[in-house]
Protein backbone atom coordinates (compact mmCIF):
# COMPACT_ATOMS: atom_id res chain seq x y z
CA UNK A 1 0.00 0.00 0.00
CA UNK A 2 1.02 3.73 -0.91
CA UNK A 3 1.49 5.60 2.70
CA UNK A 4 -1.86 6.72 3.91
CA UNK A 5 -2.84 10.59 3.70
CA UNK A 6 -2.95 10.64 7.97
CA UNK A 7 0.62 9.24 8.00
CA UNK A 8 1.53 12.89 9.12
CA UNK A 9 -0.84 11.93 12.06
CA UNK A 10 -2.66 15.42 12.05
CA UNK A 11 -4.61 14.64 15.34
CA UNK A 12 -1.64 14.71 17.81
CA UNK A 13 -2.28 18.59 18.35
CA UNK A 14 -5.58 17.38 19.26
CA UNK A 15 -4.31 15.30 22.25
CA UNK A 16 -4.25 16.07 26.14
CA UNK A 17 -1.55 17.68 27.45
CA UNK A 18 0.72 14.85 28.55
CA UNK A 19 -0.36 12.04 26.05
CA UNK A 20 2.56 10.94 24.25
CA UNK A 21 2.00 9.92 20.21
CA UNK A 22 3.71 6.57 20.80
CA UNK A 23 4.01 4.29 23.80
CA UNK A 24 6.77 1.95 24.39
CA UNK A 25 6.40 -1.93 23.05
CA UNK A 26 5.17 -4.22 25.92
CA UNK A 27 7.61 -5.98 28.29
CA UNK A 28 5.24 -7.58 30.61
CA UNK A 29 2.46 -10.20 29.83
CA UNK A 30 -0.70 -9.77 31.34
CA UNK A 31 -0.05 -12.38 34.74
CA UNK A 32 3.57 -10.13 35.12
CA UNK A 33 1.87 -7.09 34.89
CA UNK A 34 -0.78 -8.21 37.69
CA UNK A 35 2.34 -9.53 39.68
CA UNK A 36 3.34 -6.36 39.48
CA UNK A 37 0.57 -4.53 40.74
CA UNK A 38 0.33 -7.27 43.85
CA UNK A 39 4.08 -6.05 44.53
CA UNK A 40 3.32 -2.76 44.41
CA UNK A 41 -0.30 -2.37 46.16
CA UNK A 42 -0.70 -5.29 47.55
CA UNK A 43 -2.48 -3.65 50.74
CA UNK A 44 -4.80 -2.25 48.94
CA UNK A 45 -8.26 -3.13 47.43
CA UNK A 46 -8.00 -4.74 43.96
CA UNK A 47 -12.26 -5.80 44.26
CA UNK A 48 -14.87 -5.04 45.83
CA UNK A 49 -18.35 -7.12 45.28
CA UNK A 50 -21.46 -6.04 47.16
CA UNK A 51 -18.92 -4.35 49.94
CA UNK A 52 -17.07 -7.78 50.26
CA UNK A 53 -13.18 -6.19 49.40
CA UNK A 54 -10.13 -8.52 48.18
CA UNK A 55 -6.46 -6.84 48.30
CA UNK A 56 -4.31 -6.98 45.70
CA UNK A 57 -2.15 -9.39 47.90
CA UNK A 58 -5.04 -11.58 48.51
CA UNK A 59 -5.69 -11.97 44.64
CA UNK A 60 -2.38 -12.86 43.53
CA UNK A 61 -2.84 -15.90 46.34
CA UNK A 62 -6.50 -16.58 44.86
CA UNK A 63 -4.60 -16.41 41.26
CA UNK A 64 -1.37 -18.99 42.25
CA UNK A 65 -3.78 -21.14 43.80
CA UNK A 66 -6.25 -21.18 41.20
CA UNK A 67 -3.03 -22.14 39.01
CA UNK A 68 -2.32 -24.61 40.64
CA UNK A 69 -5.50 -26.43 40.88
CA UNK A 70 -5.76 -25.77 37.02
CA UNK A 71 -2.09 -27.28 37.01
CA UNK A 72 -3.30 -30.47 39.20
CA UNK A 73 -6.48 -30.64 36.50
CA UNK A 74 -4.33 -31.26 33.42
CA UNK A 75 -3.97 -27.51 32.02
CA UNK A 76 -1.03 -26.87 29.97
CA UNK A 77 0.48 -24.13 28.13
CA UNK A 78 -1.81 -23.95 25.35
CA UNK A 79 -4.63 -25.56 26.25
CA UNK A 80 -8.19 -23.97 25.98
CA UNK A 81 -10.31 -22.70 29.08
CA UNK A 82 -13.44 -21.80 28.53
CA UNK A 83 -15.05 -19.38 31.02
CA UNK A 84 -18.96 -18.71 31.34
CA UNK A 85 -19.27 -16.52 34.16
CA UNK A 86 -20.79 -13.40 35.24
CA UNK A 87 -18.77 -10.64 36.74
CA UNK A 88 -17.33 -12.04 39.93
CA UNK A 89 -14.12 -11.99 42.03
CA UNK A 90 -13.92 -15.64 40.79
CA UNK A 91 -14.16 -14.14 37.21
CA UNK A 92 -11.11 -12.37 38.00
CA UNK A 93 -8.96 -15.00 39.27
CA UNK A 94 -9.90 -17.90 36.82
CA UNK A 95 -8.47 -15.70 33.87
CA UNK A 96 -5.67 -14.62 35.63
CA UNK A 97 -5.07 -18.37 36.83
CA UNK A 98 -5.59 -19.42 32.99
CA UNK A 99 -2.88 -17.47 31.68
CA UNK A 100 -0.30 -17.67 34.40
CA UNK A 101 0.00 -21.53 33.01
CA UNK A 102 0.08 -20.34 29.42
CA UNK A 103 -3.36 -21.49 28.52
CA UNK A 104 -5.80 -19.30 26.39
CA UNK A 105 -8.91 -17.98 27.80
CA UNK A 106 -11.99 -17.87 26.15
CA UNK A 107 -14.79 -16.04 26.92
CA UNK A 108 -18.81 -16.67 27.04
CA UNK A 109 -21.79 -14.86 27.55
CA UNK A 110 -23.28 -16.59 30.49
CA UNK A 111 -26.72 -15.45 29.39
CA UNK A 112 -26.48 -17.78 25.52
CA UNK A 113 -28.40 -20.54 25.03
CA UNK A 114 -27.58 -24.04 25.10
CA UNK A 115 -27.29 -23.75 21.36
CA UNK A 116 -24.82 -20.88 20.94
CA UNK A 117 -23.05 -22.13 24.07
CA UNK A 118 -22.30 -25.03 22.15
CA UNK A 119 -21.85 -23.65 19.09
CA UNK A 120 -19.01 -21.57 20.40
CA UNK A 121 -17.22 -24.70 22.29
CA UNK A 122 -17.38 -27.25 18.84
CA UNK A 123 -15.15 -24.26 17.40
CA UNK A 124 -12.69 -23.97 20.06
CA UNK A 125 -12.54 -27.47 21.26
CA UNK A 126 -11.64 -26.86 24.81
CA UNK A 127 -11.46 -29.03 26.85
CA UNK A 128 -11.17 -27.39 30.31
CA UNK A 129 -14.15 -25.02 31.27
CA UNK A 130 -14.72 -22.65 34.03
CA UNK A 131 -18.48 -22.24 34.41
CA UNK A 132 -21.03 -20.18 36.76
CA UNK A 133 -22.92 -23.37 38.89
CA UNK A 134 -26.81 -22.24 37.63
CA UNK A 135 -24.80 -23.20 33.76
CA UNK A 136 -23.12 -26.31 35.14
CA UNK A 137 -25.48 -28.59 34.36
CA UNK A 138 -26.04 -26.99 30.48
CA UNK A 139 -22.02 -27.42 30.43
CA UNK A 140 -22.22 -30.99 31.51
CA UNK A 141 -24.43 -32.04 29.29
CA UNK A 142 -22.76 -31.46 25.80
CA UNK A 143 -22.51 -34.44 23.87
CA UNK A 144 -19.52 -36.52 24.49
CA UNK A 145 -17.85 -35.81 21.01
CA UNK A 146 -16.97 -31.95 22.22
CA UNK A 147 -13.28 -32.18 23.49
CA UNK A 148 -14.72 -31.12 27.12
CA UNK A 149 -13.11 -32.81 29.65
CA UNK A 150 -13.35 -31.16 33.13
CA UNK A 151 -15.46 -28.73 34.21
CA UNK A 152 -15.58 -26.29 37.29
CA UNK A 153 -18.73 -25.31 38.62
CA UNK A 154 -18.75 -21.47 40.44
CA UNK A 155 -20.71 -20.10 43.30
CA UNK A 156 -20.62 -16.75 42.67
CA UNK A 157 -22.45 -15.72 46.41
CA UNK A 158 -19.42 -17.72 48.02
CA UNK A 159 -17.72 -14.09 47.31
CA UNK A 160 -20.30 -11.65 49.37
CA UNK A 161 -19.76 -10.53 52.83
CA UNK A 162 -20.93 -13.00 54.87
CA UNK A 163 -24.20 -11.08 56.22
CA UNK A 164 -25.35 -11.18 53.00
CA UNK A 165 -24.39 -14.82 52.51
CA UNK A 166 -26.99 -15.50 55.74
CA UNK A 167 -29.68 -13.39 54.54
CA UNK A 168 -29.58 -14.49 50.86
CA UNK A 169 -30.84 -18.23 53.14
CA UNK A 170 -33.59 -16.86 54.87
CA UNK A 171 -36.73 -18.82 54.40
CA UNK A 172 -38.67 -15.78 52.76
CA UNK A 173 -39.88 -15.38 49.02
CA UNK A 174 -37.46 -12.19 48.51
CA UNK A 175 -34.67 -14.16 49.51
CA UNK A 176 -35.30 -17.05 47.39
CA UNK A 177 -35.90 -14.93 44.30
CA UNK A 178 -32.68 -13.00 45.06
CA UNK A 179 -30.74 -16.78 45.76
CA UNK A 180 -32.13 -18.20 42.72
CA UNK A 181 -30.74 -15.29 40.61
CA UNK A 182 -27.60 -15.54 41.67
CA UNK A 183 -26.81 -19.62 42.45
CA UNK A 184 -28.31 -23.25 42.02
CA UNK A 185 -26.71 -26.66 43.07
CA UNK A 186 -26.01 -28.86 39.88
CA UNK A 187 -27.73 -31.50 39.82
CA UNK A 188 -24.73 -33.60 37.58
CA UNK A 189 -21.85 -34.75 39.80
CA UNK A 190 -19.71 -34.13 36.84
CA UNK A 191 -18.57 -30.63 37.73
CA UNK A 192 -15.59 -29.85 40.41
CA UNK A 193 -16.43 -26.75 42.98
CA UNK A 194 -14.11 -23.74 42.31
CA UNK A 195 -13.47 -23.64 46.35
CA UNK A 196 -11.54 -27.11 46.20
CA UNK A 197 -9.53 -26.17 43.19
CA UNK A 198 -7.61 -23.60 45.79
CA UNK A 199 -7.19 -25.99 48.19
CA UNK A 200 -3.49 -27.48 46.60
CA UNK A 201 -1.57 -24.62 47.61
CA UNK A 202 -0.02 -21.76 45.35
CA UNK A 203 2.04 -22.60 42.39
CA UNK A 204 5.50 -23.14 42.25
CA UNK A 205 7.15 -19.41 41.30
CA UNK A 206 9.29 -21.47 38.74
CA UNK A 207 6.94 -22.41 36.42
CA UNK A 208 7.09 -21.49 33.29
CA UNK A 209 4.63 -18.05 32.38
CA UNK A 210 3.55 -17.40 28.98
CA UNK A 211 5.36 -15.17 26.64
CA UNK A 212 4.41 -11.97 24.87
CA UNK A 213 3.95 -13.42 21.45
CA UNK A 214 1.62 -15.97 22.99
CA UNK A 215 -2.00 -16.30 22.61
CA UNK A 216 -3.80 -15.07 25.84
CA UNK A 217 -7.48 -14.88 24.67
CA UNK A 218 -10.26 -16.16 21.72
CA UNK A 219 -12.52 -13.55 21.86
CA UNK A 220 -15.64 -14.18 20.00
CA UNK A 221 -17.15 -11.58 17.87
CA UNK A 222 -19.28 -11.31 15.09
CA UNK A 223 -16.87 -9.44 13.43
CA UNK A 224 -16.79 -7.97 9.83
CA UNK A 225 -18.61 -10.91 7.95
CA UNK A 226 -21.31 -12.25 9.98
CA UNK A 227 -20.21 -14.97 11.16
CA UNK A 228 -19.49 -15.60 15.23
CA UNK A 229 -15.39 -16.40 15.14
CA UNK A 230 -13.28 -15.97 17.79
CA UNK A 231 -10.62 -13.25 17.26
CA UNK A 232 -7.00 -14.06 18.38
CA UNK A 233 -5.65 -11.82 20.74
CA UNK A 234 -2.11 -11.83 22.25
CA UNK A 235 -0.37 -10.71 25.41
CA UNK A 236 1.62 -7.95 24.00
CA UNK A 237 -1.95 -7.30 22.43
CA UNK A 238 -4.18 -6.95 25.34
CA UNK A 239 -1.22 -5.57 27.75
CA UNK A 240 -0.62 -2.87 24.47
CA UNK A 241 -4.20 -1.51 24.67
CA UNK A 242 -4.35 -1.49 28.70
CA UNK A 243 -1.07 0.77 28.04
CA UNK A 244 -2.65 2.56 25.31
CA UNK A 245 -5.90 3.45 27.95
CA UNK A 246 -3.42 4.35 30.98
CA UNK A 247 -1.39 6.83 28.30
CA UNK A 248 -4.94 8.60 26.80
CA UNK A 249 -5.87 9.18 30.84
CA UNK A 250 -2.89 11.30 32.05
CA UNK A 251 -4.87 12.69 34.79
CA UNK A 252 -5.07 8.63 36.70
CA UNK A 253 -3.80 8.24 40.08
CA UNK A 254 -2.21 4.99 40.21
CA UNK A 255 -3.33 3.02 43.22
CA UNK A 256 -5.99 5.84 43.90
CA UNK A 257 -8.90 5.34 41.30
CA UNK A 258 -11.95 3.32 41.40
CA UNK A 259 -13.31 1.73 38.47
CA UNK A 260 -16.54 0.28 38.78
CA UNK A 261 -17.25 -2.79 36.70
CA UNK A 262 -20.99 -2.19 35.22
CA UNK A 263 -19.73 -3.67 31.99
CA UNK A 264 -19.61 -7.33 31.54
CA UNK A 265 -16.13 -9.23 31.61
CA UNK A 266 -16.65 -11.21 29.08
CA UNK A 267 -17.58 -8.20 26.81
CA UNK A 268 -13.96 -7.16 24.87
CA UNK A 269 -15.12 -3.79 26.37
CA UNK A 270 -15.25 -4.39 30.13
CA UNK A 271 -12.57 -7.14 29.83
CA UNK A 272 -9.89 -4.26 28.59
CA UNK A 273 -11.22 -1.97 30.56
CA UNK A 274 -11.74 -3.33 33.83
CA UNK A 275 -9.92 -6.89 33.85
CA UNK A 276 -6.84 -5.21 31.89
CA UNK A 277 -6.07 -1.84 32.41
CA UNK A 278 -7.95 -0.97 35.95
CA UNK A 279 -5.78 -3.93 37.18
CA UNK A 280 -2.70 -2.56 35.44
CA UNK A 281 -2.89 0.84 38.15
CA UNK A 282 -3.67 -0.82 40.70
CA UNK A 283 -7.21 0.62 40.91
CA UNK A 284 -10.04 -0.43 43.04
CA UNK A 285 -12.95 -2.73 40.75
CA UNK A 286 -16.21 -2.70 42.04
CA UNK A 287 -17.65 -5.42 40.26
CA UNK A 288 -21.46 -6.04 39.76
CA UNK A 289 -22.61 -9.06 38.50
CA UNK A 290 -25.16 -6.94 36.18
CA UNK A 291 -25.82 -3.49 35.85
CA UNK A 292 -28.81 -2.73 37.98
CA UNK A 293 -29.00 0.82 39.45
CA UNK A 294 -30.13 -0.01 42.77
CA UNK A 295 -26.93 -2.00 43.13
CA UNK A 296 -24.94 1.04 41.48
CA UNK A 297 -26.59 3.46 44.13
CA UNK A 298 -25.63 1.58 46.83
CA UNK A 299 -22.38 0.89 45.97
CA UNK A 300 -21.17 4.50 45.55
CA UNK A 301 -21.88 5.40 49.08
CA UNK A 302 -19.11 3.04 50.32
CA UNK A 303 -17.12 3.16 47.32
CA UNK A 304 -17.25 6.68 45.71
CA UNK A 305 -16.57 5.72 41.60
CA UNK A 306 -13.45 7.54 40.01
CA UNK A 307 -13.67 6.09 36.52
CA UNK A 308 -16.46 4.36 34.43
CA UNK A 309 -16.45 2.82 31.70
CA UNK A 310 -20.01 2.36 30.17
CA UNK A 311 -22.30 2.37 27.09
CA UNK A 312 -24.90 5.29 26.70
CA UNK A 313 -28.00 3.62 27.81
CA UNK A 314 -26.59 3.52 31.60
CA UNK A 315 -25.12 6.48 31.20
CA UNK A 316 -28.55 8.60 30.55
CA UNK A 317 -29.73 6.40 33.56
CA UNK A 318 -27.07 7.24 35.93
CA UNK A 319 -27.47 10.56 34.97
CA UNK A 320 -31.10 11.16 35.82
CA UNK A 321 -30.83 9.46 39.20
CA UNK A 322 -28.20 12.12 39.51
CA UNK A 323 -30.18 14.93 38.27
CA UNK A 324 -32.99 13.62 40.58
CA UNK A 325 -30.49 13.84 43.48
CA UNK A 326 -30.89 9.63 44.37
CA UNK A 327 -27.28 9.27 43.54
CA UNK A 328 -24.23 11.56 43.84
CA UNK A 329 -22.01 10.65 40.85
CA UNK A 330 -19.27 14.08 41.69
CA UNK A 331 -16.54 11.93 42.05
CA UNK A 332 -16.91 10.60 38.92
CA UNK A 333 -13.29 12.33 36.96
CA UNK A 334 -13.48 10.34 34.25
CA UNK A 335 -16.29 8.43 31.82
CA UNK A 336 -15.73 6.95 28.35
CA UNK A 337 -17.98 5.37 26.31
CA UNK A 338 -18.21 2.61 23.98
CA UNK A 339 -20.07 -0.07 21.84
CA UNK A 340 -22.62 1.92 20.45
CA UNK A 341 -23.08 6.10 18.93
CA UNK A 342 -23.33 8.24 22.40
CA UNK A 343 -25.86 11.01 21.38
CA UNK A 344 -24.51 14.34 22.48
CA UNK A 345 -28.15 14.83 24.48
CA UNK A 346 -26.42 12.00 26.87
CA UNK A 347 -23.52 13.35 27.39
CA UNK A 348 -24.71 17.22 28.27
CA UNK A 349 -27.12 15.60 30.69
CA UNK A 350 -23.80 13.80 32.03
CA UNK A 351 -21.89 16.80 32.48
CA UNK A 352 -24.36 18.39 34.05
CA UNK A 353 -25.21 16.07 36.51
CA UNK A 354 -21.92 14.71 37.61
CA UNK A 355 -19.18 17.76 36.68
CA UNK A 356 -16.95 15.39 34.84
CA UNK A 357 -16.16 14.32 31.52
CA UNK A 358 -18.18 12.00 29.15
CA UNK A 359 -15.75 10.79 26.17
CA UNK A 360 -16.82 8.50 23.31
CA UNK A 361 -13.81 6.42 22.49
CA UNK A 362 -14.04 3.62 19.38
CA UNK A 363 -13.04 0.26 18.64
CA UNK A 364 -13.85 -3.22 17.79
CA UNK A 365 -13.21 -7.07 19.02
CA UNK A 366 -10.33 -7.17 16.55
CA UNK A 367 -8.44 -4.21 18.21
CA UNK A 368 -8.52 -5.60 21.92
CA UNK A 369 -10.92 -3.25 21.86
CA UNK A 370 -9.94 0.39 22.01
CA UNK A 371 -8.55 2.12 18.67
CA UNK A 372 -9.97 5.40 18.71
CA UNK A 373 -11.18 7.83 21.38
CA UNK A 374 -12.30 11.75 22.06
CA UNK A 375 -9.32 13.42 24.18
CA UNK A 376 -9.57 13.83 27.80
CA UNK A 377 -10.02 17.65 27.82
CA UNK A 378 -11.09 20.65 25.86
CA UNK A 379 -10.40 19.10 22.46
CA UNK A 380 -12.76 17.06 22.58
CA UNK A 381 -15.44 16.67 20.11
CA UNK A 382 -18.59 15.19 20.79
CA UNK A 383 -20.60 13.77 17.89
CA UNK A 384 -17.40 12.30 16.65
CA UNK A 385 -15.51 8.88 17.67
CA UNK A 386 -12.54 11.22 18.44
CA UNK A 387 -8.86 10.47 17.41
CA UNK A 388 -6.33 7.65 16.86
CA UNK A 389 -4.97 6.32 20.28
CA UNK A 390 -1.16 6.45 20.69
CA UNK A 391 0.70 4.24 18.52
CA UNK A 392 -2.33 3.77 15.99
CA UNK A 393 -2.42 4.61 12.00
CA UNK A 394 -5.56 5.08 10.31
CA UNK A 395 -6.75 4.97 6.77
CA UNK A 396 -9.80 5.99 4.50
CA UNK A 397 -10.13 3.73 1.75
CA UNK A 398 -12.18 2.36 -1.00
CA UNK A 399 -14.43 -0.19 0.21
CA UNK A 400 -14.36 -2.21 -2.88
CA UNK A 401 -10.24 -2.00 -3.09
CA UNK A 402 -8.82 -1.26 -0.04
CA UNK A 403 -5.61 -0.69 -1.59
CA UNK A 404 -6.82 2.47 -2.64
CA UNK A 405 -7.12 5.43 -0.45
CA UNK A 406 -9.59 8.13 -0.60
CA UNK A 407 -9.03 11.68 -0.33
CA UNK A 408 -8.82 13.46 2.94
CA UNK A 409 -11.85 14.40 3.57
CA UNK A 410 -14.12 11.49 1.40
CA UNK A 411 -15.92 8.89 3.01
CA UNK A 412 -14.72 5.52 2.42
CA UNK A 413 -13.84 2.42 4.72
CA UNK A 414 -12.06 3.07 8.10
CA UNK A 415 -8.87 0.94 8.14
CA UNK A 416 -6.61 0.57 12.05
CA UNK A 417 -3.03 -0.46 12.48
CA UNK A 418 -1.31 -0.54 15.88
CA UNK A 419 0.00 -3.28 18.24
CA UNK A 420 -3.64 -3.99 19.89
CA UNK A 421 -4.94 -5.60 16.50
CA UNK A 422 -5.48 -9.07 16.72
CA UNK A 423 -3.61 -11.84 14.95
CA UNK A 424 -6.44 -13.28 13.06
CA UNK A 425 -9.44 -15.30 13.57
CA UNK A 426 -9.24 -18.81 15.48
CA UNK A 427 -8.93 -21.55 12.34
CA UNK A 428 -10.15 -19.06 9.93
CA UNK A 429 -7.78 -18.22 7.42
CA UNK A 430 -10.03 -16.78 4.80
CA UNK A 431 -11.88 -14.90 7.13
CA UNK A 432 -8.90 -13.98 8.42
CA UNK A 433 -6.93 -12.85 4.76
CA UNK A 434 -10.67 -10.65 4.50
CA UNK A 435 -9.94 -8.77 7.40
CA UNK A 436 -6.38 -8.15 7.91
CA UNK A 437 -4.38 -6.39 5.03
CA UNK A 438 -0.78 -6.91 4.00
CA UNK A 439 0.78 -4.26 6.85
CA UNK A 440 -1.28 -4.92 9.29
CA UNK A 441 -4.38 -2.74 8.70
CA UNK A 442 -7.36 -4.41 9.94
CA UNK A 443 -10.54 -3.73 7.96
CA UNK A 444 -13.51 -2.30 10.21
CA UNK A 445 -16.47 -2.43 8.26
CA UNK A 446 -17.10 1.42 8.99
CA UNK A 447 -17.57 4.19 6.68
CA UNK A 448 -16.35 6.86 8.29
CA UNK A 449 -14.53 10.84 7.29
CA UNK A 450 -11.77 12.54 8.97
CA UNK A 451 -11.27 15.84 9.60
CA UNK A 452 -8.28 17.94 8.89
CA UNK A 453 -7.11 17.35 12.19
CA UNK A 454 -8.21 13.47 12.32
CA UNK A 455 -11.45 13.61 14.41
CA UNK A 456 -13.27 10.50 12.67
CA UNK A 457 -17.23 10.30 12.14
CA UNK A 458 -18.40 7.44 11.65
CA UNK A 459 -21.23 8.00 9.00
CA UNK A 460 -22.30 4.49 7.88
CA UNK A 461 -21.64 0.55 8.21
CA UNK A 462 -20.26 -1.37 5.65
CA UNK A 463 -20.86 -4.21 7.84
CA UNK A 464 -24.19 -5.55 8.66
CA UNK A 465 -23.80 -6.66 11.88
CA UNK A 466 -26.66 -5.11 14.85
CA UNK A 467 -25.67 -2.88 17.60
CA UNK A 468 -28.15 -3.21 20.82
CA UNK A 469 -27.39 -3.09 23.87
CA UNK A 470 -23.43 -2.91 23.75
CA UNK A 471 -23.58 -6.38 22.22
CA UNK A 472 -22.98 -7.66 18.23
CA UNK A 473 -25.93 -9.87 16.62
CA UNK A 474 -24.78 -11.20 13.66
CA UNK A 475 -28.26 -11.11 11.49
CA UNK A 476 -27.45 -14.61 9.48
CA UNK A 477 -27.53 -16.61 12.95
CA UNK A 478 -31.02 -14.54 13.91
CA UNK A 479 -32.04 -15.22 10.09
CA UNK A 480 -31.25 -19.51 10.36
CA UNK A 481 -33.41 -19.27 13.65
CA UNK A 482 -36.45 -17.59 12.30
CA UNK A 483 -36.35 -19.92 8.92
CA UNK A 484 -35.98 -23.36 11.25
CA UNK A 485 -39.58 -22.00 12.19
CA UNK A 486 -42.14 -24.75 10.15
CA UNK A 487 -43.85 -21.97 9.21
CA UNK A 488 -41.46 -19.61 7.93
CA UNK A 489 -40.57 -19.58 4.11
CA UNK A 490 -38.12 -17.14 4.43
CA UNK A 491 -36.73 -14.22 6.35
CA UNK A 492 -34.47 -10.80 6.91
CA UNK A 493 -33.36 -9.34 10.08
CA UNK A 494 -32.06 -5.99 9.91
CA UNK A 495 -30.96 -3.15 12.39
CA UNK A 496 -33.70 -0.27 13.02
CA UNK A 497 -32.24 3.11 14.62
CA UNK A 498 -33.86 4.61 17.97
CA UNK A 499 -33.35 7.92 19.25
CA UNK A 500 -31.28 6.50 21.98
CA UNK A 501 -28.28 5.69 19.55
CA UNK A 502 -29.38 2.01 19.83
CA UNK A 503 -30.87 -0.22 17.54
CA UNK A 504 -33.46 -2.41 17.60
CA UNK A 505 -33.39 -6.30 16.03
CA UNK A 506 -36.34 -6.19 13.67
CA UNK A 507 -37.02 -9.15 10.77
CA UNK A 508 -39.52 -9.40 8.16
CA UNK A 509 -40.79 -12.91 7.91
CA UNK A 510 -42.54 -14.92 4.53
CA UNK A 511 -45.08 -17.03 5.87
CA UNK A 512 -45.47 -20.19 4.42
CA UNK A 513 -48.59 -20.60 2.09
CA UNK A 514 -51.81 -20.91 4.20
CA UNK A 515 -50.34 -20.09 7.61
CA UNK A 516 -51.37 -17.36 9.88
CA UNK A 517 -48.80 -17.11 12.97
CA UNK A 518 -48.65 -14.67 15.13
CA UNK A 519 -45.60 -11.80 15.70
CA UNK A 520 -45.22 -12.83 19.65
CA UNK A 521 -45.91 -16.55 18.67
CA UNK A 522 -42.57 -16.21 16.68
CA UNK A 523 -40.59 -14.19 19.53
CA UNK A 524 -41.47 -16.86 21.59
CA UNK A 525 -39.73 -19.41 19.30
CA UNK A 526 -37.01 -17.19 19.38
CA UNK A 527 -36.01 -17.17 22.81
CA UNK A 528 -35.61 -20.70 23.46
CA UNK A 529 -32.91 -20.29 21.16
CA UNK A 530 -31.25 -17.16 20.98
CA UNK A 531 -30.40 -15.00 24.08
CA UNK A 532 -32.94 -12.24 24.66
CA UNK A 533 -30.76 -9.33 22.93
CA UNK A 534 -31.01 -11.25 19.83
CA UNK A 535 -34.18 -11.76 19.91
CA UNK A 536 -36.30 -9.87 17.73
CA UNK A 537 -38.15 -6.69 18.91
CA UNK A 538 -40.25 -6.01 15.82
CA UNK A 539 -41.52 -8.80 13.76
CA UNK A 540 -43.18 -8.02 10.29
CA UNK A 541 -44.93 -10.52 8.01
CA UNK A 542 -44.23 -9.05 4.46
CA UNK A 543 -45.63 -10.59 1.00
CA UNK A 544 -42.07 -11.27 0.12
CA UNK A 545 -38.22 -10.28 0.41
CA UNK A 546 -36.38 -8.13 -2.40
CA UNK A 547 -33.79 -9.98 -3.83
CA UNK A 548 -30.56 -9.09 -6.01
CA UNK A 549 -30.15 -11.01 -9.41
CA UNK A 550 -28.40 -14.05 -7.66
CA UNK A 551 -30.99 -14.58 -5.53
CA UNK A 552 -29.14 -12.81 -2.28
CA UNK A 553 -31.59 -10.64 0.26
CA UNK A 554 -30.99 -7.28 0.03
CA UNK A 555 -31.21 -6.06 3.60
CA UNK A 556 -30.66 -2.27 3.19
CA UNK A 557 -33.97 -2.10 1.20
CA UNK A 558 -35.77 -4.61 3.56
CA UNK A 559 -34.36 -2.08 6.34
CA UNK A 560 -35.81 0.95 4.10
CA UNK A 561 -39.21 -0.96 4.09
CA UNK A 562 -39.43 -1.46 7.96
CA UNK A 563 -38.41 2.25 8.36
CA UNK A 564 -41.13 3.51 6.04
CA UNK A 565 -43.42 1.85 8.59
CA UNK A 566 -42.63 3.17 12.05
Amino acid sequence: MPESPYASRPWSSSYAEGVPLDIDEPSQTLPDMLAASVAQFGKKTALEFFGAPTTYRELGDQVSRAAEGLRRLGVRAGDRVALVLPNSPQHVVAFYAALRLGAIVIEHNPIYTPRELRHQFEDHGARFAIVWDKLADTVAEFPADLALEKIVSVDITAALPLAKRLALRLPIAKAKAAREQLTSTPRSKRPLAWEKLLTHGTLSRKHAGPVLDDIALLQYTSGTTGTPKGAVLTHSNLRANAMQGRAWVPGLRDGEETFYGVLPLFHAYGLTLCLTFAMSIGAKLVLFPKYDLDLVSAAAKKSPPTFLPAVPPIYDQLARAAARGTLDLSSVRFAISGAMSLPVATVDRWEAATGGLLVEGYGMTESSPVALGNPIGPSRRPGTVGVPFPSTDIRVVDPDDPTVDRPQGEAGELLLRGPQVFQGYWNRPSDTAETLLDGGWLRTGDIATVSPDGFVTIVDRLKEIIITGGFNVSPSEVEDVLTSHPDIAGAAVVALPKSSGQEDVAAAIVLREGVHVEPDAIRDFCKTRLAAYKVPRRVVVVDDLPRSLIGKVQRREVRERLMSKT
